[in-house]
């Protein structure tokens, strides 16, 4: 998986538009992209779509955070209808993704769904109190955890802040830690780290640039918020070809070696380190084409 693109919820049109996208995944999107009285309305439009089997893709429900009074209305509404996963906006820790599970296998089990099988994607850093609980999504280990999504535009307003891009486009300093703090904690948690939304839709160099430097950091996808960011973000989150055989090559290397600490490829000594970069880079090869 490497693109996500979020869909407002309540926009049967934008909606159909993203099913004939090239995104890996569509989000569709409760929160806040619906206004308060079309959320009815919306959970209605996502939970047909749902049934309809209008597009392959594997379909994200943003709901709204478990602290409003529309959660548990929405995860009603869409779990009979077997999402691949669910969204939580919001999530300060750990704790309210084991909470969701909770509402999640109580819901399966009313609705005949197959216990376990509606993933969790948390965005892990809108709100400052969330900064401290990254850690928390690996200890103990949390089965419906798909991946850590981080976020900058809640988490900007949350501080108080002007914006969260310097004048030269890239992010603070502010958001430049919690950036890096989630793709830490997926990396513990041993889940997708996905980056997060890059907002000026029309500048593709821009979106070109910082998803590169995502992929080289270690993210493993990003969200959008617009169909024209698709092809831009596949292509960059897609290895290529010499990536993938350089990766066999190592792999296969430390195979003959036995499970030695040590291998040579071109005369050059491999540690173990360059096995784990290769095992991720045939995996991520390997998600590019699921």
């Amino acid at each position: 998986m490497r693109s996500l693109l979020f869909v407002p919820g309540d926009d049967e049109r934008k909606i159909a538009k993203a099913c004939d996208s090239a995104a890996d995944a569509l989000i569709l999107d409760l929160e806040d992209a619906v206004a308060p009285q079309r959320k009815s309305a919306a959970r209605e439009i996502c939970t047909s779509v749902l049934r309809s089997a209008k597009t392959s893709k594997k379909v994200f429900v943003r709901i709204n955070g478990l602290d409003t009074p529309h959660a548990l209305a929405d995860l009603a509404a869409v779990v009979a209808a077997g999402p691949f996963g669910v969204m939580l906006p919001k999530s300060s820790c750990g704790d309210d993704v084991r909470r969701l599970s909770l509402y999640l296998e109580a819901l399966e089990a009313r609705d005949g769904v197959a216990t376990g099988s509606v993933r969790i994607l948390p965005i892990v850093t809108e709100t400052a109190g969330s900064m401290f609980g990254l850690r928390s999504y690996s200890d103990p280990a949390i089965p419906r955890l798909f991946g850590m999504l981080w976020g900058g535009e809640d988490l900007a307003a949350d501080v108080g802040a002007v914006g969260n891009r310097g004048e030269d486009g890239r992010y603070a300093p502010a958001y430049e830690l919690a950036r890096s703090l989630c793709l830490f904690g997926a990396a513990a948690a041993d889940v997708l780290a996905i980056d997060a939304v890059y907002t000026n839709f029309r500048d593709s160099a821009g979106l070109k640039a910082e998803a590169v430097e995502g992929l080289r950091s270690g993210f493993s996808a990003k969200a959008a918020i617009h169909p024209a960011q698709i092809e831009v973000i596949n292509e960059a989150f897609t290895p290529s070809h010499s990536d993938v055989e350089w990766a066999e090559r190592v792999i296969a290397v430390f195979a003959a070696a036995g499970g030695g600490g040590v291998a040579a490829i071109d005369g050059k000594m491999l540690d173990r380190p360059h096995l784990r970069s290769a095992l991720r880079l045939r995996a991520r090869g390997v998600r590019a084409l699921d």
